[in-house]
């Protein structure tokens, strides 16, 4: 079963290479046979596939990890993408017991304790709920980007995802951040208005900051922890190691006031952070 997956991940693969993304979520739809499902965070790249995907009236679901932690603003281009394709975007909740015992355990921010903490945090707010999305899927579309963050540089286009027992799709692996700009802004696609101050990745609110200048697409990302560490479970290849002594994070570090510049109006869609 393993090889047979990984030998299907790596034809489709090679077959996606040469086609644009419509032509990608085609071929994924023709060859795969079972459930399909997209996994959306609403962000920039996320924005791409969904108009890709409503454009195509394909087979594959549409759905969210709604952490209960988001920003005003994702909730808010999560209603405009609704509104300006016509679909529904089914929402997966976080168990309720699990958040409630670790909030009685951890506090509302405890996940800012160690790296444990925040791990324990992502795990019942995000990679529980992932579970039940993905429960019965054959094939997992992602927003991934190998231009996002050294942990990512090496994402294809497709694998395996063994442990889960899918293909994983990764139609963007191979656009930079200016295809995502440029491809948004050419078909008027709704996006998070936190992109155009300094958000390129856009997460939990109390998780996520605006990236400084020089930092990486991900740099705001869980900005106190040590580098290595800054996933939240959902895209790992395997698990994390130990956090080394003295690497756990000190006192909790204040975000860095958002960049000043103008925002760009959404309406004219010129330019994208």
């Amino acid at each position: 079963m393993t090889a047979a997956l990984v030998r299907a991940a790596g034809d489709l693969a090679e077959a996606m290479a040469g086609l644009d993304l419509r032509g990608r979520i085609r071929l994924v739809e023709d060859r795969i046979p079972g459930r399909l499902v997209f996994t959306t965070s609403l962000g920039i790249e996320d924005q791409a596939l969904t108009h890709a995907l409503a454009l195509n009236k394909g087979r594959t679901e549409i759905v969210t990890l709604d952490t209960g932690r988001l920003f005003p603003e994702t909730y808010d281009v999560w209603t405009e993408t609704e509104a300006a394709y016509g679909i529904r975007i089914r929402a997966y909740a976080p168990e309720r017991v699990a958040e409630e015992e670790f909030v009685a355990r951890e506090g509302i921010n405890g996940f800012r304790h160690s790296v444990a903490a925040r791990q324990a945090c992502c795990g019942f707010r995000k990679v529980e709920p992932l579970g039940r999305a993905l429960a019965g899927a054959a094939a997992w579309f992602t927003g991934l980007r190998a231009g996002q963050s050294a942990n990512r540089a090496d994402t294809p286009l497709a694998e395996a995802d063994e442990a889960r027992g899918l293909i994983k799709i990764n139609p963007l692996a191979d656009w930079s951040r200016a295809d995502v700009d440029r491809f948004v802004r050419d078909n008027f696609i709704p996006y998070n208005a936190l992109h155009d101050r300094g958000f390129p990745s856009i997460g939990c609110a109390p998780c996520t900051r605006a990236v400084k200048i020089g930092e990486d697409e991900r740099a705001g990302r869980w900005w106190w922890e040590q580098e290595s560490k800054k996933e939240c479970g959902l895209h790992l290849h395997g698990p994390e190691g130990d956090v080394a002594p003295g690497q756990e994070p000190a006192a909790f570090e204040t975000p860095a006031s958002e960049p000043s510049r103008a925002a760009t109006p959404r309406e004219n869609r010129r330019e994208l952070v």
